[in-house]
């Protein structure tokens, strides 16, 4: 088992960002903490059931407190905001970020609090691991309810898997305050809001090429073509059947903004689809009780069926689901499905001859649909 770190790169401004006297104490502190927590622990081949694991971590404000028993509290609404992605030998992606126990959120304030400090930080890596592959030993019946299926490869994407806005957001905070107060001037608060989306799009770049290193690189190459992306969710929904994976990316092409939709319903166990199940201690495939014919008519080819029941799921017109298969209207992007109700309802309100015919005027719908930009 090896393990990696992946860091800000240094710059510039990490200096005067680290300095009470140039930003202020607060800004200082929390500056040191930006430039020094790592971006993302990557572990490879942990163990023969995982060639990587991958831990990406928000900045801890308060991590001497975190250490504290007495704090407990602080380390798990810190943990909410992990992302915990393991990668298995059949290349399927789970995010087992519900499964982190106090235990391990415990070990990793260690690490954290450790890093660069100790020359046993390889000790407290290797527990760390150690850690994670006990808790998921003693839940391996539950692997297959964690495989991944929201968020996307791509940096900057929609629902990236990287969540930039939650992973420092009182050091930005901290920013905005020294700036309104005078303490910084708008020359060095614009400089470092661009220093910070440089190096935050590095490192989610090298994280992005790490874990698609690990995957299937043909249901990549599917998904590349389509208007979902590099949605996980999807990349698992066709890795788990080859038979029907072209059918499904064809789906997929007409109509993306279900994306989201598909890999909650068709993913989700014993939503009636070809899922994970397990069999003499092996994740393989077997049928699962449909509870609707959904996944079926998916997988059958026939777009009518499909078109109608998709209209009833939504309850929205037939037409209304045939437009956008029509369509395909990439600027909906991948949305949530509760977004995804709501954009439907209102153009089932709408003649096709007023929908929008750009990126614009799909936002300003997304915003009279009630969903926030």
């Amino acid at each position: 088992m090896s393990f990696e770190a992946i860091c800000l790169r240094p710059d510039t401004l990490d200096d005067p960002l680290g300095d009470p006297a140039v930003v202020g104490p607060e800004t200082a502190h929390l500056g040191r903490l930006y430039t020094s927590t790592p971006r993302a622990l990557l572990w490879y081949q942990p163990s023969p059931d995982w060639p990587l694991f991958v831990l990406l971590i928000p900045i801890a404000t308060r991590l001497s407190l975190m250490a504290n028993p007495i704090f407990a509290q602080l380390a798990r609404q810190w943990g909410h905001q992990i992302r915990f992605i393991g990668v298995d030998p059949e290349r399927r992606v789970f995010d087992f970020r519900q499964l982190l126990s106090d235990s391990i959120l415990t070990r990793l304030v260690e690490t954290l609090q450790q890093r660069g400090t100790d020359p046993t930080l390889d000790v407290l890596f290797a527990a760390l691991a150690q850690g994670m592959l006990t808790l998921l030993e003693r839940r391996r019946p539950d692997w297959p309810g964690h495989l991944a299926r929201q968020h996307r490869l791509e940096p900057q994407a929609p629902d990236a898997l990287y969540d930039r806005a939650g992973r420092f957001p009182d050091f930005l905070a901290a920013l905005r305050r020294a700036l309104r107060l005078g303490v910084i001037d708008l020359a060095f608060y614009g400089r470092a809001l661009r220093a910070i989306d440089a190096r935050e799009l590095e490192a989610e770049q090298r994280i992005a090429r790490t874990l698609s290193a690990h995957l299937d690189a043909t249901v990549l190459r599917r998904l590349d073509r389509l208007g979902a992306g590099r949605h996980l969710g999807c990349y698992n929904w066709l890795l788990l059947d080859a038979r029907h994976a072209a059918q499904r990316a064809y789906v997929l092409s007409r109509l993306g903004c279900f994306a989201q939709f598909f890999a909650d319903t068709l993913l989700a166990p014993g939503a009636g689809f070809t899922q994970p199940v397990w069999l003499g201690g092996d994740l393989a495939t077997a049928s699962a009780t449909p509870e609707t014919g959904l996944a079926r008519i998916v997988d059958s080819g026939q777009d009518r069926l499909l078109i109608g029941s998709l209209a009833q799921q939504f309850c929205v017109a037939e037409n209304t689901i045939r437009a956008l298969w029509r369509r395909a209207p990439a600027a909906l992007g991948t949305p949530p499905t509760w977004q995804l109700a709501r954009i439907l309802r209102l153009l089932d309100q709408l003649p096709e001859r007023v929908w929008p015919s750009d990126g614009p005027g799909w936002e300003r719908l997304r915003g009279q649909a009630g969903i926030p930009a």
